[in-house]
């Protein structure tokens, strides 16, 4: 077991500025990181673009907080906050009781794409953040190793990131930031781009190492789109909603004793309890039963980046229409997910994707069909490409290529444009991710096409002309 690799490591010390790895966790219930109030805008073509509202927080030592929410509702952009790499628009963001005025010399980020210097090796990428608070060589080398030790890298030292497997890279990323010994480690989905098994290996691994006592960090801040991944890890989960920003929904005190078993009826319940929260978007008024799609006051304040397109093809979303449709024009989500043989976070996208187009509404644990949805779920392949391309004015990313193409004279527009406008706003993977379902959904519709050699969105001419000139406006 990972925790072998402790042995030797406790006593080993050197001078007072290098990292020690052999703290042990002390005064639990300190309060490390606290938000008051703390909003996040973004600068756009029609002002301010609101991401977060009123967000009241605090990280304790001694604690795992999940910040769980699907695309949109800010949750990166609050780890970031807290991590000083992006300033508040009003409120506060404190570290020890001290408000932030840059970067959080007590906080270390773990990424989801492993953010390795390719021409380094692993030795060498591990002694960067030393490096750059200026611990000599020799105490930097010595505390690398010990963190490439604690994190079972021990072997690879001198390995670089194109001979590691993604698993291994990752764990590279984390002796990285564990390195530094942060009171608290900041991570951005860091299992998301691993296959299943090699995520579940690691996040074992993680949480045995952080219940040792001996994990050189206080507290851990970890930002997930997975509700059973934040059960599993966490013990609070910050249930994040958006539309139009995103501000904190619930709070759940998880209260489970490690290791966690999965099949209880415990970690079921909560489970259900974080995926209702999730999911509900009840409004007052509403009849049961009854569909209504959203009204033109909510399209229009939805942007780029409020608003991100679910990772959720075409076919997967009409296939999940078609399947309600089967069923009356309503399912319940539980009893869907469970008859598809699939894991509940498999589905969110595509349930988001039907809501974003206004083809379905969650009403409780229910997911109902507008008549819109309806009409796309019978319709034949030229029919359902139009009321496709006609639904698309509720997805802002779609509607700002194909807007930006028609005024464009040539129609065409490459696509390092649009990763520009959405670069403030997400990662390059967040960005990559968005641009490939906008792809997508936008050549489905036949709003324009894509060509990847030169990297270029070109304007469809035809049918649609006359659905764009009216939702442009």
């Amino acid at each position: 077991m990972v925790l072998n690799s402790l042995r030797g490591l406790l006593g080993l010390r050197v001078d007072r500025d290098t990292p020690t790895f052999d703290r042990i966790r002390s005064a639990d219930g300190d309060v490390l990181l606290e938000t008051v109030g703390l909003t996040k805008s973004y600068a756009g073509a029609d002002g301010e673009l609101p991401v977060l509202s009123g967000i009241d927080l605090q990280v304790r030592a001694g604690e795992v907080v999940a910040l769980l929410g699907k695309s949109g509702s800010g949750k990166s952009t609050l780890l970031r906050c807290l991590a000083g790499l992006v300033p508040a628009s009003s409120g506060t963001v404190a570290y020890k009781g001290a408000p932030l005025t840059g970067a959080n010399p007590g906080t270390a980020m773990v990424f989801q794409t492993f953010a390795l210097l390719p021409w380094l090796t692993v030795q060498q990428n591990v002694e960067l953040g030393l490096e750059a608070k200026g611990v000599g060589a020799v105490e930097r080398a010595h505390a690398a190793r010990r963190a490439i030790d604690l994190i079972g890298l021990d072997g690879f030292e001198s390995a670089y990131p194109k001979e590691l497997s993604g698993g291994m890279r990752q764990r590279v990323g984390f002796a990285r930031a564990l390195v530094v010994e942060p009171d608290v480690l900041m991570m951005d989905e860091p299992f998301s781009a691993l296959d299943v098994l090699t995520a579940e290996n690691l996040r074992g691994e993680l949480m045995e190492l952080w219940e040792s006592g001996q994990f050189p960090t206080r507290a851990i801040v970890l930002v997930t789109h997975n509700i059973e991944e934040a059960v599993l890890m966490a013990d609070r989960i910050v249930v994040l909603g958006s539309r139009p920003y995103g501000t904190v929904r619930e709070v759940f005190e998880v209260g489970l004793d490690r290791p966690r078993d999965r099949n209880s009826a415990t970690f079921e319940d909560l489970i259900d309890r974080v995926y209702r929260t999730m999911t509900g978007r009840q409004k007052e008024g509403r009849t049961p039963g009854r569909a209504e799609p959203v009204d033109a006051i909510e399209l229009e304040k939805r942007t780029p980046a409020n608003t991100p397109l679910p990772t959720a093809s075409v076919d997967g979303l009409s296939g999940l229409a078609e399947m309600i449709a089967h069923r009356g024009g309503r399912a319940d989500l539980a009893d869907l997910v469970d008859d598809l043989g699939l894991e509940v976070d498999d589905v969110l996208p595509l349930v988001d994707a039907l809501d974003l187009l206004g083809f379905a509404v969650v009403h409780g644990d229910d997911l109902l069909l507008t008549d819109t949805g309806t009409a796309f779920a019978g319709a034949d392949v030229q029919k359902s490409k139009t009321i496709f391309a006609e639904a698309t004015s509720g997805a802002p990313l779609v509607r700002l290529i194909s807007s930006s193409l028609r005024q464009n004279p040539d129609g065409t527009l490459r696509a390092g444009f649009f990763r520009d406008v959405l670069a403030h706003h997400f990662t390059s993977e967040q960005v990559t991710r968005q641009l490939e379902t906008a792809t997508d959904w936008g050549r489905y519709g036949e709003l324009y096409s894509y060509d990847a050699e030169p990297q270029e969105y070109r304007l469809d001419e035809g049918d649609t002309d006359a659905v764009w000139e009216g939702q442009v406006r």
